[in-house]
């Protein structure tokens, strides 16, 4: 659940602490090492917790312009978040992919990618 403060200084989503005034985010109380675009994306997307956000949105809100067809910004940047979420909470899954829609911030515990084989 996301709980903002009414001026919007801090929003929390599970163990992230996002101060976009401060340019700051604390996975667990520990600071990661992000960009301005990466802050500002997490920031739209936290701001939007559990809605799906569609890329034009967000890269009307982070770049400030109109998304090209054949523009991958947004996706190149969610892909380096979810690098840095991962390594900072591997059991944890922040970014959702809505294939055709967009994007959605939500705490979910991560699942691994493949299964263990059974023993015969």
């Amino acid at each position: 659940m996301a709980a903002t403060t009414p001026d919007d200084d801090v929003i929390r989503v599970g163990e992230l602490e996002i101060r976009p005034a401060e340019y700051l985010v604390l996975a667990e109380d520990r600071a990661l090492v992000l960009s301005v675009r990466e802050l500002a994306l997490l920031a739209a997307l936290a701001r939007r917790h559990g809605r799906v956000v569609p890329r034009e949105e967000l890269y009307a809100e982070v770049w400030g312009g109109k998304l090209r067809s054949d523009d991958r910004s947004v996706d190149v940047y969610i892909h380096k978040l979810r690098v840095k979420l991962a390594e900072a909470l591997p059991d944890r899954r922040f970014i959702h992919t809505h294939f055709g829609f967009g994007y959605r911030l939500a705490r979910e515990p991560s699942r691994p990618f493949h299964k263990p084989a059974t023993k015969s």
